[in-house]
């Protein structure tokens, strides 16, 4: 059997990680927004006018508006699958929390 002090810091330490997923949660979606209101912003821009894309301190024009379509599709993908192990881990860390939260209660 686990003691109270074994049981409060495996409590503690569950916590913590599951605070810190929900920070990277947050902070994913944010990404997965922003990348989403520029393929908006790019697919109702007039064709005619350039376009620029932040290169490091630089903006440079693109000539290949669909090579960076592409590459904002696959950045999106990527975070759309970085989110999904997030959200996974998520319920993994608050089925481990109320576990020893239950068991930490029973000491």
């Amino acid at each position: 059997m686990q003691s109270s002090q074994d049981a409060g810091e495996s409590l503690k330490l569950v916590a913590q990680e599951l605070q810190a997923v929900m920070s990277q949660i947050q902070t994913v979606n944010s990404q997965i927004s922003e990348l989403k209101m520029t393929m908006d912003a790019l697919s109702t821009q007039d064709p005619d006018k350039p376009v620029y894309r932040a290169v490091g301190s630089l903006l440079l024009e693109v000539a290949d508006r669909d090579s960076l379509k592409s590459d904002i599709e696959t950045s999106t993908n990527s975070f759309q699958t970085h989110l999904e192990r997030l959200s996974e881990r998520e319920s993994e860390l608050r089925e481990s929390y109320d576990e020893l939260v239950k068991s930490f209660e029973s000491l």
